[in-house]
């Protein structure tokens, strides 16, 4: 029996499934605090079997570093009831015999999208805003797994808004997440119209994002998922702006094929990369 675990900002994943990615079974449930939320993982998959691995794609920051005394614990987040969460622990104490492969939500993401593709980035904009980045064929990790969420883009023109990220306020995430959307426009991303400001703001923040992962990571095709992202014309949007600014510099922007895309998984992109991990 192999399971997923996808942990989001507001959701949780937990599924059966195959370590080709494919579910056989799913279920989902509100993310609470870390104790209820794995309490509730182990209960279902406790009713399925004992699964001999699990695969686990979580929300950040969360340390991965399988050689780090800290792995399989979540660090330093607002997010009440999870800093310093043991995932592995949990995991271990539940079905002690069971392999437990850990990454980010985002990583895993790219895992499941990269069909085929070795470079490949995936950006998720909901709570926050998380990314994952396939390199080479492999998952990237640093001293921590990616964030470049808190990297700090050069605002919009007639843009003033504070930012509401509580570690470094204008931070990418602190402007162009879902809270950031509500708290500056009063409405949720769900709720404004396609024709609105805050489309061009929003596309403007993502542009600047996926130009700096061109000049870093250099990847063969860019996803963005998450609620936000859904708005009518977003990708293209985001699309045109980096076309511009690149002025034909990176080769990875062939005309004849789309650059920033949606995920091709949609919402189970998470879950089917948990699941890919056991695989690896």
């Amino acid at each position: 029996m192999i399971a997923g675990i996808e942990m989001g900002g507001t959701k949780t994943v937990v599924a059966v499934g195959e370590a080709n990615g494919s579910v056989i079974e799913e279920f989902r449930y509100p993310t609470t605090d870390g104790p209820e939320t794995f309490a509730t993982a182990i209960d279902w998959l406790g009713k399925r079997g004992v699964p001999s691995a699990i695969g686990v794609a979580a929300f950040g920051p969360v340390s991965v570093g399988r050689d780090r005394p800290d792995f399989g614990s979540m660090l330093a987040t607002p997010k009440p009831g999870w800093a310093g969460f043991s995932i592995t622990g949990a995991l271990g104490e539940a079905f002690p015999e069971a392999r437990v492969e850990l990454e980010t939500d985002v990583n895993a993401a790219a895992l499941a999208e990269a069909d085929g593709l070795e470079d490949l980035v995936y950006i998720t904009i909901g709570t926050g805003i998380g990314g994952g980045v396939l390199s080479g064929g492999k998952l990237v990790h640093g001293v921590l797994h990616p964030e470049f969420g808190h990297w700090l883009p050069r605002r919009a023109d007639g843009d003033d808004f504070a930012g509401v990220c509580p570690f470094h306020a204008d931070c990418l995430e602190g402007m162009a997440s879902g809270p950031a959307i509500a708290k500056r426009w009063g409405k949720e991303a769900k709720d404004l119209p396609a024709g609105h400001q805050a489309w061009e703001f929003e596309t403007h923040y993502l542009a600047q994002a996926v130009m700096t992962l061109l000049a870093t990571v250099n990847p063969a095709r860019v996803v963005i998922g998450g609620g936000v992202s859904q708005a009518e014309g977003f990708h293209e949007q985001v699309e045109a702006k980096v076309r511009e600014w690149a002025n034909g510099y990176f080769p990875a922007l062939d005309e004849n094929k789309p650059f920033v895309v949606p995920p091709k998984y949609e919402q189970q992109a998470g879950i089917r990369g948990a699941l890919l991990l056991v695989g690896q």
